[in-house]
């Protein structure tokens, strides 16, 4: 099932003027970002594994 993204008109206006600027598409610009959103969103959560992992490490060499 397709799924269609309403943008308010400012922001609809902007990536119009964007797409047409760059030659692409509203849509190629719209996955990018999404892509770029996500891309962030894991790093972040690398990040907090990396720091779960090390405090981990920590609590294992006090117990020992």
């Amino acid at each position: 099932m397709a799924m269609t993204l309403r943008l308010p008109e400012d922001l609809d206006a902007k990536l119009t003027e964007r797409a047409r600027r760059e030659g692409r598409s509203k849509q190629e610009l719209a996955i990018e970002a999404i892509s770029d959103a996500q891309h962030r969103a894991e790093l972040k959560v690398d990040d907090v594994l990396v720091e779960l992992m090390g405090s981990d490490a920590g609590i294992l060499d006090y117990l020992k």
